[in-house]
């Protein structure tokens, strides 16, 4: 007997597993809106010097301001006003005659700080600590700054997710990301705000992997991919919220502090949601697992469970190493088929992550509205999503990644070789190569609890969301070298996609296959499409590497 069948026993897609579901949306709707939110937050409106104490000493007389400008700013090469230049001197020369080449060395920096164009924003972190012209690198380095806090946090909530329970981490997650978002909006200084966002990518990136293995955890292999798709809806749905919300609130504290609210409601649930029980099995604690199985066969109207399944048969369920307790990282390179599944999930979740939030924070590329064009980049994950349900049962996980990655470094391709006059065209493109990109990371959640046995899976997913978030964090400071070449940062994004997707093509497929539950499962290829080898003895399976027994011999 194996953990499938206990789930089959209690009904592997119940009315327990949809309401963990639905426990779980309320978390996972606010992750994408967190994680972009910098693109309003820390957006930089247009602005030009102040030259308002330039009018004190009544040097403009009754001049409008156009013309207070005219005489005050000069232009840049493109014909619109500098935006981090003055003149020392009003010069009164260009109210008769605009054209008139000015010497260089009159014009000199900002003097009294700078005017924003509040159309858009009323404020954000740009305007209030004046993070443009000389400072715009720290307010380009903010969404770095949280990326980082979501890097560390991965490596930390990972390992102890796996040491202490799902459960448990993910209340602490809740905490950490509700408390450090909301006094992020109160902040009083830039780099208090620094702090505060790098403590709310701490917290959230462990709701990220714990929600995600739960609900895999507990749903059998014939619903595994469905729950995998609904719950990647959570993304656009998240996505467009944000475009909606900071559209009506445009006032960066106020927006900061809305969009963090819902993980104070997903805190009250937290008491419904039921541990792993796949989890409380791997570490002994059989009578805690027991009691979680039974709830949930009594919610799917499975009451004779508790009678028919014993603690001493839940023993069974799943073989635990018994010479090993407290798993580590150190535990994923430590055989040699662990080792080569780390090398291979790690560079292909950095590439993935490099990709998608390289397209992702550059909404401004497309020349739209920028809340427009964040509610197209939500809207075309819908379709990508359908596509990656089909693609995922009928071709598998190793395709579905492997093409997805290489179609999306196929579309930025398109997008670079595409003239300016194609604009339609390319904003075309770029959009189809977002949903692939968005495609990529939907399959990647699924395929790695699918790869990684229970007793590490939390540490392995800590280890690639390590690696993904390094590339998030990355991707702003590859979209600043677009000052060296202007098509440079999308070189990179297209090269590292196809490289990643290559990388895909090398990993084992899960299509139909058990969880691994122990290490050895993995080193002695047990996950095998749709029955354990443990209920079949010696007898010859196909592997999830896709080999039988008697070919690894």
């Amino acid at each position: 007997m194996n953990f499938e069948t206990l789930l089959t026993e209690i009904n592997g897609f119940g009315k327990f597993q949809i309401s963990l579901f639905c426990l779980l949306y309320i978390p996972l709707i606010t992750l994408p809106s967190n994680f972009l939110l910098n693109n309003f937050i820390a957006a930089v409106p247009s602005h030009h010097c102040d030259i308002s104490m330039v009018g004190k000493e009544d040097k403009f007389g009754n001049l409008t301001l156009e013309q207070r400008i005219a005489i005050s700013i000069p232009k840049d090469s493109d014909g619109t006003h500098s935006a981090c230049s003055m003149y020392s001197e009003p010069q009164f020369l260009l109210l008769h005659n605009s054209s008139i080449e000015t010497d260089i060395s009159a014009s000199v920096e900002c003097q009294n700080g700078w005017v924003y164009d509040k159309t858009l924003f009323r404020s954000t972190i740009a305007t209030e600590w004046d993070l443009v012209c000389g400072r715009r690198g720290l307010n380009r380095a903010t969404a770095t700054i949280f990326f980082i806090g979501v890097m560390v946090g991965a490596v930390v909530m990972g390992i102890l997710s796996d040491r202490y329970g799902r459960k448990t981490i993910l209340l602490v997650s809740y905490i950490i990301a509700a408390i450090f978002g909301v006094t992020s909006a109160f902040s009083t200084s830039y780099v208090m705000f620094a702090i505060t966002r790098f403590c709310t990518g701490f917290g959230l990136t462990g709701i990220s992997i714990i929600a995600t293995v739960l609900n895999v955890e507990w749903v059998d292999v014939k619903h595994r991919l469905l729950v995998s798709l609904l719950g990647g809806f959570s993304w656009p749905l998240g996505t467009m919220w944000l475009a909606g919300t900071a559209y009506f609130i445009n006032e960066w504290r106020w927006l900061t502090g809305v969009i963090i609210c819902p993980l104070f409601l997903a805190m009250l649930t937290w008491f419904w949601v039921p541990e792993s029980a796949r989890w409380l099995i791997a570490n002994g604690k059989m009578k805690q697992a027991h009691r979680y199985l039974s709830r949930g066969a009594k919610m799917n109207n499975r009451p004779e469970f508790s009678s028919k399944f014993t603690l001493e048969m839940l023993s069974s369920a799943v073989v635990v190493e018994p010479t090993k307790k407290n798993y580590s990282y150190l535990d994923l390179v430590r055989t040699p088929r662990m080792r080569r599944l780390a090398l291979l999930t790690g560079p292909v979740w950095f590439g993935i992550a490099l990709t998608y939030y390289g397209i992702s924070l550059n909404i401004t590329g497309f020349g739209l509205n920028i809340y427009l064009t964040q509610a197209i980049y939500g809207g075309i994950e819908i379709p990508a999503k359908l596509l990656t349900f089909y693609c995922l049962h009928k071709i598998g996980r190793r395709q579905s990644q492997a093409w997805s990655l290489i179609l999306t470094g196929v579309c930025i391709a398109i997008t670079i070789a595409l003239p300016n006059h194609l604009q339609i065209l390319r904003t075309v493109i770029a959009i189809i190569g977002k949903g692939l990109g968005e495609a990529a990371f939907t399959i990647i959640l699924l395929y790695t609890a699918e790869l990684y046995p229970t007793v590490v899976r939390q540490n392995g997913f800590g280890y690639n969301s390590f690696l993904a978030r390094l590339g998030v964090s990355i991707a702003p400071l590859i979209m600043m070298l677009e000052d060296v070449w202007k098509f440079l940062p999308q070189v990179i994004f297209c090269t590292v996609a196809i490289a990643s997707g290559t990388l895909a093509w090398l990993l084992p497929e899960t299509l139909n296959a058990h969880l691994p539950e122990t290490i050895d499962d993995v080193e002695q290829r047990r996950t095998v499409i749709g029955i354990s080898a443990q209920e079949k003895g010696n007898i010859p399976l196909r592997s999830a590497c896709g080999n039988t027994n008697e070919d690894e011999a």
